[in-house]
């Protein structure tokens, strides 16, 4: 029986297998990667390896085996068709019988066009009948302290989240989750909403990197349209600009801003205020 987590040399993956490693055997883990050489790390501290690409169903041949825990972390190609990547995952763990599939979703309350694929993915899931528990992650601190250069460059905090706000956690904190429940038992057929315990607004994000950084930073709220404006003239697709103004549209109206305390019972541990992923993030 081994653990087997998908795009494992990800940003999330990564720190789930570094998480499985402090609680069992590296013999005992399955990374699922796209490229071997991304991997070479984890291999030499004994991992067990398997390439597999979620857009070619026959690489997942013999990947998984009857009793494996699987965590299925959801794929991030927009333009995809993501419902069906994940079902070539789900399809190949049904088949082989794996004991519990574990998948990376999105918020209940998140009614964003990004929720859209979770939401397929979890009707999949229940039809296919497998044993299975419903990670829903919110908002990663990461997605904004990984991209500080702009504001401190220009001084602003840019969003088209209004006075909305968002009970966000560490990349770390949701992976911790992942690992309790790969691990742990008493996890079958759940549905985890999970969060930072404290929710924030961007005026308060603002004032916590001016003051960190010293330097003066505002809050300056903008229209959906100008914000998604924005977004692609720094260079990134129309439609995924679009999807990420959507989810600012949903932070405006409290979608991201429960606090359910899932996330912190499930690590044992309070999660990461988004100060410390700020003090975090400038120090590199």
């Amino acid at each position: 029986m081994s653990i087997v987590v998908t795009g494992a040399t990800g940003h999330l993956g990564r720190l789930v297998v570094e998480g499985l490693l402090e609680k069992v055997p590296a013999d005992r883990i399955t990374a699922v990667v796209r490229s071997e050489e991304k991997a070479a790390d984890l291999a030499a501290r004994g991992v067990r390896i398997a390439v597999a690409d979620y857009n070619a169903p026959e690489t997942f041949d013999g990947v998984f085996s009857a009793g494996d825990r699987v965590l299925l972390i959801s794929g991030n190609e927009f333009d995809k068709g993501r419902v069906g990547q994940h079902k070539v995952v789900l399809d190949a763990a049904g088949a082989a019988g794996v004991a519990l599939l574990a998948y990376t979703s999105a918020p209940g309350s998140l009614s964003a066009a990004l929720a859209d694929d979770h939401r397929g993915t979890e009707a999949a899931i229940l039809e296919s009948g497998i044993t299975h528990t419903l990670l829903r992650n919110g908002w990663y601190n990461e997605n904004y302290t990984e991209n500080l250069a702009p504001v401190l460059e220009h001084g602003a905090v840019v969003q088209a989240a209004g006075d909305g706000r968002i009970a966000s956690a560490a990349r770390a904190d949701y992976a911790a989750a992942a690992v309790a429940v790969l691990t742990g038992e008493g996890h079958e057929n759940a549905t985890y909403e999970l969060g930072g315990d404290t929710a924030w607004g961007f005026d308060e994000y603002a004032a916590a990197v001016a003051g960190q950084s010293g330097r003066e930073i505002v809050y300056s709220p903008v229209s959906t349209e100008v914000y998604a404006g924005i977004l692609t003239g720094a260079g990134l697709p129309g439609p995924l600009a679009g999807i990420l103004a959507g989810v600012d549209a949903s932070i405006e109206k409290g979608e991201l801003a429960g606090v359910t305390g899932d996330l912190s019972r499930l690590t044992g541990r309070p999660t990461t205020p988004i100060t410390e992923s700020i003090a975090a993030a400038l120090k590199n």
